[in-house]
């Protein structure tokens, strides 16, 4: 399949919708990117590279990065992580307190920010350092040494991050906190701080669609595991837009507000798609649309 012709078909297909949405002013220093800024990357499992537009540009990654540390943390606790979180659709906001008291201080999934902070807890206990941890992994899987956290962005998350620290204290109310909350919080807001390219962020996901094996062929996740990260993505990975995403794209996909979207062909390559312009429920309007029209022009999804 030529993957450059189809990556050029679909950012032509997608310039109409350029600059729809609104970019995300709660973390301030995300209110001034260009809402209609737009690249698209896929790397496939042999290692081949494609993109289209700003597709080399770093941008934050904000939610993206949950998948990296469930993995992370996975790869090391194994089947004893989801005692502590679960793997079901909220339903509700990414940010949202309701569920947390009903149901005892235990996340619904590792993807709304309940669930990523008791993700990188338990990863702070494994490794001592979440966020270097996280960071050597990405820059390891995607072949970019030069990747790092921005610390204006970081700066930025901790002094608005009033619902995560809200969060935190109550899950460490129920139990549901190893580590002491500001130092869980602050390698949270240090790991959404990344900064990747679309070229980046294809490549680092790559070992999903390998069934668990990283760039280098060691392993890092069972074939299981992977299933398992998949299907977590696939459920949960578009906040409470999930249901609508695989019925439009039809695959496993992690979005964030910083306006990327990444997603996974088991077997064949994985995607990143940025474009800052948000929707009401926090993912890109021209990336649900790219990778809309990526699926339907291919024909390829896990369907």
């Amino acid at each position: 399949m030529d993957y450059q012709a189809v990556l050029s078909e679909v950012w032509d297909a997608v310039r109409p919708v350029l600059g729809q949405g609104r970019v995300a002013t709660y973390i301030p220093a995300l209110a001034a990117v260009d809402p209609h800024r737009f690249g698209m990357a896929l790397a496939t499992v042999e290692g081949d590279v494609y993109g289209v537009g700003d597709w080399r540009e770093p941008f934050s990654i904000q939610s993206i990065s949950k998948v990296f540390t469930l993995a992370l943390a996975l790869s090391r606790d194994g089947d004893a992580l989801w005692r502590r979180v679960g793997k079901e659709p909220s339903g509700n906001p990414f940010n949202s307190l309701v569920q947390l008291e009903y149901e005892q201080g235990i996340p619904r999934n590792p993807f709304i920010n309940a669930g990523a902070l008791v993700i990188t807890d338990r990863l702070q206990r494994l490794t001592g350092d979440a966020r270097g941890t996280l960071r050597d992994f990405l820059r390891a899987e995607s072949g970019n040494p030069l990747v790092d956290f921005d610390p204006v962005i970081a700066a930025s998350e901790a002094e608005h991050g009033h619902r995560n620290s809200a969060l935190a204290h109550f899950m460490a109310s129920y139990g549901n906190m190893e580590s002491a909350v500001p130092e869980v919080l602050e390698h949270y807001f240090w790991q959404c701080s990344l900064a990747m390219s679309c070229a980046d962020l294809a490549r680092a996901c790559g070992f999903l669609a390998r069934h668990g094996q990283r760039a280098d062929g060691a392993r890092l996740l069972t074939r299981s595991q992977a299933k398992q990260v998949n299907a977590v993505m696939l459920t949960c990975g578009t906040y409470d837009a999930a249901g609508e995403f695989a019925y439009r794209v039809g695959l496993p996909g992690k979005s964030g507000v910083g306006g990327g979207i990444i997603a996974v062909i088991p077997n064949r390559c994985a995607l990143c798609v940025w474009s800052p312009g948000l929707d009401a429920r926090g993912n890109s309007v021209a990336g649900v649309e790219a990778l809309d029209r990526f699926t339907t022009l291919t024909g390829l999804s896990i369907f």
